[in-house]
């Protein structure tokens, strides 16, 4: 989306975005604005337009800091990430979002949410972390920066496309001086085009406008109130409003390897509880991978809202084994992870016992 997630003239390309889901899980990611003083407001406003526009109950997946982050809330990150089918993120900072998504290693997650069928729904700020190379908006515009371009999430070469993308592309705010091309203008766009290496083009993307790229039927469809764009080595293509143009056209104009279709383990993860506490026991390789799942189950009570005592049994024995182990930290993390879903936990001289909150 070139801007205007939340305006009513999206609420229709939401809609057919999700409607091809059957079951929506979908989620918002905070990091896109996660340093602003704002992060509760924004995420509301969010929440509110699904429940009230599209009668969707959306999850916020917090995540602002990669460095405040331990290992296990990176873990969580990951599996809820690839746990959802609709996954959003909006405005802020690009720059800001990929000094905390790049050291994450983010690309992976939102890969095999496509290969599995979902969406991947970016906008505005959130979209020029897409391509190959992304540029940084605030450095440029704001601060005056000489243009240069930062290493993007590089979701496109899933679809073989060898870019960068620029969304508010026919921004008009400046009034006599240009800030179109994401506030950039044409001429420092131009520059930035001057720097990446051969063969690399800019999708553009109009504000209000949204550029539908499907893995399915391998083109982009254009919806929304205006124009997507296809620039390489000084020409511009322009795709119309309402066109559906084959992927394998941009291909041929700026030839890209496909990236690899993310494999699946011949074992798929368990979500028992007893195999998860057993493995987050051992404290090999895959413990910290169970100590999350088990944190998300504990959150959830499992499928269909099981009984989660036998969950929540898992993290605290997994707890017990950290402390012993002199893991105090970890520890307490998954202390506070139980505390978070509700869970109150009592350490005692006879051993730790547990119980539900109750509502308030």
């Amino acid at each position: 989306m070139g801007s205007g997630e939340t305006a009513p003239g999206m609420t229709k390309i939401h809609r057919e975005l999700l409607r091809r889901l059957g079951e929506v899980r979908a989620v918002n990611l905070d990091t896109t604005y996660g340093f602003q003083e704002n992060v509760p407001q924004m995420t509301q406003k969010l929440l509110d337009y699904f429940a009230t526009s599209l009668h969707v109950t959306m999850e916020t997946l917090h995540f602002t800091s990669y460095e405040g982050s331990s290992e296990l809330d990176r873990a969580v990150f990951h599996q809820n990430v690839r746990a959802a089918n609709y996954v959003f993120a909006g405005p802020g900072s690009p720059s800001y979002a990929l000094a905390q998504w790049r050291p994450l290693g983010l690309t992976p997650d939102l890969e095999q949410v496509l290969n599995d069928g979902g969406t991947v729904c970016f906008s505005s700020a959130a979209a020029v972390t897409l391509g190959a190379f992304s540029a940084p908006i605030y450095e440029i515009y704001k601060v005056g920066t000489a243009p240069y371009w930062l290493e993007g999430l590089n979701l496109t070469a899933l679809l073989g496309l060898n870019c960068t993308v620029v969304p508010h592309f026919d921004n008009a705010e400046g009034g006599n001086y240009d800030t179109s091309r994401c506030y950039l203008g044409e001429r420092r766009l131009a520059l930035l085009e001057g720097q990446l290496p051969e063969g690399v083009a800019t999708l553009g993307v109009d504000e209000h406008t949204v550029l539908v790229l499907d893995l399915e039927s391998d083109t982009v469809r254009v919806l929304g109130k205006s124009h997507g764009y296809w620039r390489l080595a000084g020409e511009q293509r322009v795709l119309d409003n309402g066109s559906s143009t084959p992927l394998r056209e941009l291909r041929q104009a700026a030839p890209a390897p496909t990236r690899a279709t993310p494999t699946p383990s011949d074992v798929a993860p368990t979500d028992e509880p007893s195999m998860l506490g057993a493995l987050a026991a051992s404290g090999g390789s895959d413990a910290i991978d169970a100590i999350a799942r088990l944190v998300r189950l504990a959150a959830s009570g499992g499928s269909r809202f099981i009984d989660p005592t036998s969950l929540v049994e898992g993290v605290l024995a997994a707890r017990v084994n950290a402390r012993a182990n002199g893991q105090y930290d970890l520890a307490d993390e998954l202390r506070d992870s139980l505390l978070k879903s509700g869970i109150d936990v009592q350490d005692t001289p006879d051993g730790t016992t547990w119980s539900l909150r109750a509502e308030k």
